[in-house]
């Protein structure tokens, strides 16, 4: 609570959600929230918990070169980091399923940790990719939301960050004794001695966690199942778009999945509040969508993707004994002195 980055992403929310409902008329809101159909969201939950397996399965397929870990293994840990993401500031869920995967398995977690940012890297690439695809729909987005801004050039910038990362990463996997050399060079320049033994020891075992980019295959599979997987949450977007009284097409949904998902990067509240549903409702509103329903299905979208995970999370946490404790922390903290 007194890390100023939890107050920075709270008072992004509370701007956000201001937007939100500065301008909502309630009674229609309310009614398109009381008439709509539930039971939507039923197959939307199961095609979204697919998509996790399908992430656990990428996890496993990342971290094989380090050590094969069964996807049925995998999927209760990568449950535990979303929920964490969800419930923590700062995606601590990241470093959490990071911290859980070497208790259980004994991966160094800045191994582990180079493959959730490669997994991160390429969700980006696919969201950018989904933007792109729907670049026609720009200019209607553009003339309708009053608060997105240029979203082609958001777009462009946000672009050139991700593929400039997935360059390097993908350098560094291919060549990593040009990248070792790089960083014994960074660190002797740029740290103090007493570090250099630790922090070396950090980047081989970031390196070694670079290991299945090493082949234009692997990264071709990485690409792909990450596509698999954000067109699996969007199946969510469309099952539960059917609970409300509109109807655009599935690109458009792919399109709101892309700017929601690019904007969550964003500092905020836990869950995402906010910044996950501010664009997503200026996107719906720049297809003719009344506000009022555009809000209600963005709302209940959130809701629906937030509650499951974190709830399946929440129990294999628990399962396991586990806690963000002190003694969690310090474990991180200790995981490569030795």
């Amino acid at each position: 609570m007194k890390r100023w980055q939890f107050w920075l992403g709270l008072a992004i929310s509370l701007f956000f959600m201001y937007l939100v409902v500065s301008k909502l008329e309630w009674g229609p809101f309310w009614m398109a929230v009381k008439t709509a159909n539930y039971w939507w969201i039923l197959p939307g939950v199961g095609v979204y918990f697919v998509g996790v397996w399908v992430r656990a399965w990428r996890w496993h397929y990342l971290l094989k070169p380090i050590k094969s870990i069964p996807t049925r293994t995998m999927f209760p840990i990568t449950c535990i980091g979303y929920m964490g993401n969800n419930i923590y500031p700062a995606r601590a869920g990241e470093v959490l399923r990071a911290v859980v995967l070497k208790r259980r398995q004994g991966v160094p977690v800045s191994a582990s940790l180079a493959t959730i940012i490669v997994e991160r890297i390429f969700d980006g690439v696919v969201m950018l990719a989904f933007v792109f695809l729907n670049l026609p729909e720009l200019a209607k987005v553009n003339a309708a939301s009053g608060f997105v801004g240029d979203i082609q050039t958001l777009t462009i910038w946000g672009a050139a960050a991700f593929f400039g990362a997935l360059l390097i990463f993908l350098l560094a996997a291919m060549f990593p004794h040009g990248a070792a050399r790089i960083g014994f060079w960074l660190v002797a320049r740029l740290t103090p001695q007493r570090w250099h033994t630790r922090i070396i020891g950090i980047m081989n075992k970031f390196l070694d966690g670079l290991a299945s980019l090493r082949s234009p295959w692997n990264a071709l599979m990485v690409f792909f199942t990450s596509a698999i997987i954000w067109l699996l949450e969007t199946g969510k977007y469309w099952f539960i778009m059917h609970a409300f009284h509109f109807e655009i097409s599935f690109f458009a949904l792919m399109l709101m999945n892309g700017i929601v998902n690019l904007a969550t990067t964003l500092p905020s509240a836990p869950g995402y509040v906010g910044t996950f549903d501010k664009p997503g409702i200026a996107v719906l509103e720049a297809y003719g969508v009344e506000t009022a329903i555009a809000t209600g299905y963005t709302l209940v979208l959130h809701i629906a993707l937030w509650l499951p995970i974190t709830a399946l999370g929440a129990y294999y946490m628990a399962r396991e004994g586990i806690k963000w404790s002190d003694s969690l922390k310090k474990e991180l903290g200790e995981e490569d002195a030795s």
